[in-house]
């Protein structure tokens, strides 16, 4: 009998999975496995994560699908190296099936895990999954890998539609799974106790059944996405993006879902998605970005901003409405639409004058949906020194941006509740509100609600300054 583990990392689900398909196709019994890993965990400061607790609750909706198979989930909290050699020798595992990670540290760990189970003849496959295409597909003719989006999603559209235009359907055969009693099954002890963490029910249900359902109500609005994407306060946004980070579903359930019409919505999601994977194959063919500006020549920028300015930020208290309710909401809910993203990552590396560094880890310590990739592709976007970004001289005005994308200030009022009686253009710039006005809504500027902590205009300029004399441009 032929015995194999699929190893689950950041794939927790149990349909649409490639290794988990090629393993119940080649072998006789199928073992599951997840490992907490104490050298990630130990990272997080705050032992109440949400992230952790969204893997903990997608991890028992799959073990209540494998315990009607008779099967179980095998739940080990330990260095991944030791863990799995040592559950392959108790249970005479030939072949450890595994979908690729390409962050730089999931590498180097496959590669140190793949020479340990070889010198026990056991062999480590490796599958393409967490992309439709990975970087090696989608090369330019010269054999380089694309820097500029636009041509890279001509050729992976290209690609694709060598495929017919549609993406595979891979689909376990759960019967294969291995019947085993599971006395340390995820449903029968607490693994939160157990790894170290405090239960804290995150915003977004966790699991396959949810992120159906939330794909599901997304595909009905699709068409207007373009549309409706910008306005926070419109919930025009998928909502889904804690689920593919987590793999509650596939890139390639994605893919269908913006293949499944010919709006503009979907011509632009399925957009969205190619930018997920062009972040993906930059991450793996530059890791280098993970350390500095895929652009060296940003990493000579002076800094000026200050440490006071930077907690101001984070606490989404600098007296500028827009950003201060997106970082509140982020705090809140462990995620920010996109539109936002951009305007908050703007602000404090070309208002505050602060290395986007900072805000980019900030960002990945809090956000339910962090991605290193997207997270590091869209923090660099945002501070002109990544691929393809932005010119350094574009810097979004945060007034101008609150009046065109929350007019009527809804999202402003929902996460700064300080602000909810001031009515009209104030809401955008309450500070401009007379002494008397401030007295008639009811909030006092530098009392109820922090002025501004910068003058963004002067702010604009030295910017600038700041940028031209780091790039050395005209």
């Amino acid at each position: 009998m032929k015995k194999s583990l699929v190893w689950f990392r950041r794939d927790l689900r149990l349909h649409d999975h490639v290794a988990l398909a090629q393993a119940t196709k080649n072998s006789d019994a199928v073992f599951g496995i997840f490992i907490f890993d104490p050298a990630i965990l130990d990272k997080l400061e705050d032992k109440t994560d949400q992230r952790v607790q969204f893997i903990h609750d997608s991890l028992i909706e799959m073990e209540e699908t494998l315990n009607s198979h008779e099967s179980s989930l095998e739940i080990r909290f330990g260095a991944p190296k030791e863990e799995i050699l040592d559950f392959c020798k108790k249970n005479n595992i030939t072949d450890v099936f595994v979908n690729k990670d390409y962050e730089p540290q999931a590498k180097k760990r496959d590669e140190e895990v793949s020479k340990i189970l070889a010198k026990e003849n056991i062999t480590l496959h490796s599958h393409i999954d967490s992309v439709v295409f990975e970087a090696s597909s989608t090369l330019k003719d010269d054999g380089t890998p694309y820097k500029v989006f636009t041509p890279y999603m001509r050729k992976w559209m290209s690609v694709l539609n060598q495929y017919g235009g549609e993406v595979a359907l891979h689909s376990p055969n759960l019967k294969k799974m291995a019947k085993r009693n599971n006395p340390r099954s995820i449903t029968k002890i607490d693994w939160m106790k157990e790894i170290g963490f405090n239960k804290s029910p995150p915003h977004f249900k966790a699991g396959t059944i949810a992120a159906k359902k939330q794909l599901k109500e997304f595909s009905n609005k699709i068409s207007d996405y373009g549309k409706m994407r910008d306005f926070p306060a419109a919930d025009g946004t998928s909502n889904t993006s804690v689920y593919i980070r987590h793999g509650n579903i596939s890139v390639r359930d994605m893919v269908r879902a913006g293949k499944d019409g010919d709006t503009d919505g979907h011509h632009k999601w399925l957009a969205e998605v190619v930018w997920r994977e062009f972040y993906q194959c930059i991450l793996d063919q530059f890791p280098y970005v993970t350390k500095g500006s895929f652009k060296p020549q940003y990493d000579e920028i002076k800094w000026r901003g200050t440490n006071a300015e930077f907690e101001a930020w984070k606490k989404g208290e600098t007296g500028f409405p827009i950003v201060d309710s997106a970082m509140r909401c982020l705090k809140a809910t462990g995620t920010m639409p996109n539109r936002l993203r951009m305007v908050v990552a703007s602000f404090l590396c070309k208002t505050l004058l602060i290395d986007w560094r900072k805000g980019e880890a900030w960002f990945a310590a809090k956000l339910l949906d962090f991605d290193l990739a997207a997270n590091n592709g869209g923090w660099q976007w945002s501070a002109s020194s990544g691929v393809d970004a932005q010119p350094y001289f574009r810097i979004f005005n945060p007034y101008s941006q609150s009046e065109k994308f929350d007019k009527d200030g809804v999202f402003i009022r929902t996460w700064c509740p300080e602000l909810s009686n001031i009515e009209g253009k104030y809401i955008h710039a309450p500070h401009t509100m007379t002494p008397m006005d401030q007295q008639l809504h009811g909030c006092i500027i530098g009392e109820d609600y922090p002025a501004p902590i910068v003058d963004y205009s002067k702010k604009r300029m030295e910017a600038l300054e700041m940028y031209k004399e780091a790039v050395k441009a005209p």
